[in-house]
């Protein structure tokens, strides 16, 4: 299958790549600066193509669009930033703007200029990794408002995705990794970034159409809206 996945210079988008290059997938691999991802440019494969790709920028993925000539089967939206915590009290709005710029409205680029190639794929699947605390039901501690915003819109962008797409038989589904041991999460989170992209992997050869529009949790089942 091919797989296009952001964010594949480090933590979990450097292990989906690793991952899916173990099993025998083609992999398209997008990252910012790829002079500065030498872990990336270690996995080197015929089965693997880097690309120089920012989220943020609309020319930058349309170069990415137009560099893919084959049918994409799963688009995975990994690339993902966040802030200091921000407070009530203390909010920094522009960088607000550049969580939902990165996070949200980041994934809704990428995704409309591959769907071309997605709608020729065989298994037409879009797949957004989002967090916990997009989570408005588990939403226990207030605070974060730039990134709880921007990961909460990632999750409504799918869900519209899911309904809008079904009948061209496309799923999308977000994940949540859990909170995972890489420099996002820090090295007190209890989960290996190893066993959390296992755990998504397994979600995403799970999801179906009955499935699509759903917010999976990376280790089985689905998480609270």
């Amino acid at each position: 299958m091919n797989f296009v996945v952001t964010g594949a210079s480090r933590g979990i988008g450097l292990e989906l790549v690793r991952q899916l290059l173990a099993r025998g997938e083609v992999v398209h691999a997008c990252v910012r600066d790829p002079e500065r991802a030498p872990d990336l440019r270690a996995l080197a494969s015929p089965a693997l193509t880097i690309h120089r790709v920012d989220v943020t920028d609309q020319p930058s993925v349309d170069a990415l669009a137009k560099a893919i000539d084959t049918p994409v089967d799963v688009v995975i939206n990994n690339a993902g930033i966040n802030l200091p915590r921000q407070k009530l009290h203390d909010l920094d709005l522009a960088a607000t703007r550049e969580l939902y710029e990165t996070n949200a409205i980041g994934p809704l680029r990428v995704t409309a200029a591959l769907l071309p190639h997605v709608r020729r794929g065989t298994v037409k699947k879009l797949v957004h990794i989002t967090s916990g605390m997009g989570s408005i039901t588990d939403n226990q501690r207030g605070e974060s408002y730039g990134y709880r915003m921007s990961k909460a819109a990632l999750n409504m962008m799918s869900k519209s995705m899911a309904i809008d797409l079904r009948t061209d038989g496309i799923v999308s589904i977000v994940i949540n990794p859990g909170w995972v041991q890489t420099d996002l999460g820090g090295g007190s989170a209890p989960t290996t970034v190893e066993d959390s992209v296992r755990g998504i992997l397994a979600r995403i050869t799970e999801a179906t159409l009955e499935t699509s529009g759903t917010f999976m949790n990376w280790n089985g089942g689905t998480y609270p809206w």
